[in-house]
């Protein structure tokens, strides 16, 4: 699979990147529904064996369980393979789960994460959230001290705008931003990408099939309804009207040129977004083998100009 350095750092990641949030469980406020341990460990060593180098957890995700699951499938291949993780959300309960970026609260939830992950430093140590706002220097100025203590490589950050990056650059460097980027999620485009390429600052998006809504399974209201009762999709605006039908009728336009070039919907929808050259790397979910085996592949497809156009066409459409 092809590698991109990630912004100044020197790391290279696979372009697409195996996500860790659904193998985290169901029992928490923003769970997937049940998850067996056993699959969520086969599921990460099929992406290893498909080429994916980096995994991307969080602490929030299951509460933690997330971070223990990984370390236990990489518990053989330990220094073979990037670890990246993020901090900021903490929880009271599994229902309760709220915004800290004071330095205690970070360099608690640092050690916790080191603990879970058997890990002597992390590769890749990302703020989950800007939230609250008027932490952020102080959360950053932590993380500039992780790094400069060795316990963290690089340090990033996840859903920060561009006003908020500026205000992080001014105390450390930024390696990177993970910000959400699908068809259906094209904000940014409009600034941010374009402001991470000009400072060299890797981009990591998420969310590239939408939480599934653009890999063809949901085919019916049906299957929406099918969720489990504990799967945070089900609150979630793009599953709700309007946008929901619409995304199907999307997906239904791209199903023949998906067919055409011999590829899945899924493929399709990360592929785009890796043809954009801000883009370092897709962060694809997966809950097992069968599912990074398809997405995976997805990641050595460089959609052409004329390729794109299309899909750009289709998407306008809606």
């Amino acid at each position: 699979m092809r590698t991109r350095q990630l912004g100044n750092t020197d790391l290279h990641l696979t372009t697409v990147g195996f996500g860790a949030w659904a193998i985290g469980g169901g029992d928490w406020a923003y769970g997937w529904g049940p998850q067996d341990d056993a699959e969520s460990v086969r599921a990460i060593h099929r992406a290893l064996d498909l080429g994916v180098n980096w995994i991307d957890t969080a602490a929030v995700y299951g509460l933690g369980h997330s971070e223990e699951v990984v370390a236990r499938a990489l518990a053989d291949r330990r220094g073979k393979v990037i670890v990246a993780t993020k901090c900021g959300l903490r929880w009271r309960g599994p229902k309760m789960i709220y915004g800290r970026l004071t330095a205690a609260s970070i360099r608690e939830e640092a050690e916790a994460s080191l603990r879970r992950l058997r890990l002597e430093a992390i590769d890749l140590y990302q703020i989950h959230w800007p939230n609250p706002d008027n932490e952020i220097e102080e959360g950053w100025r932590a993380m500039a001290d992780l790094v400069r203590e060795g316990k963290v490589r690089w340090a990033g950050v996840s859903n920060f705008s561009v006003g908020q990056l500026e205000r992080a650059r001014q105390i450390h460097a930024v390696a990177s931003l993970q910000p959400p980027y699908s068809m259906l999620r094209r904000d940014v485009e409009a600034e941010l990408l374009g402001y991470c390429a000009a400072r060299q600052m890797g981009v990591v998006v998420y969310s590239p099939m939408q939480a599934g809504l653009l890999t063809g399974g949901f085919v019916s209201r049906e299957r929406l309804e099918k969720l489990a009762p504990g799967d945070w999709r089900r609150n979630d605006r793009f599953f709700r009207e309007p946008a929901f039908s619409r995304a199907q009728v999307l997906v239904e336009r791209l199903r023949p040129i998906a067919d055409r070039e011999g590829r899945t919907l899924a493929q399709l929808a990360v592929a785009w977004t890796l043809r954009r050259p801000e883009v370092t790397a897709a962060i694809v979910g997966a809950r097992c083998a069968a599912q990074i085996e398809e997405t995976a592949a997805s990641g050595d497809w460089e959609i052409g100009k004329e390729l794109e156009e299309e899909i750009e066409g289709v998407i306008g459409e809606g």
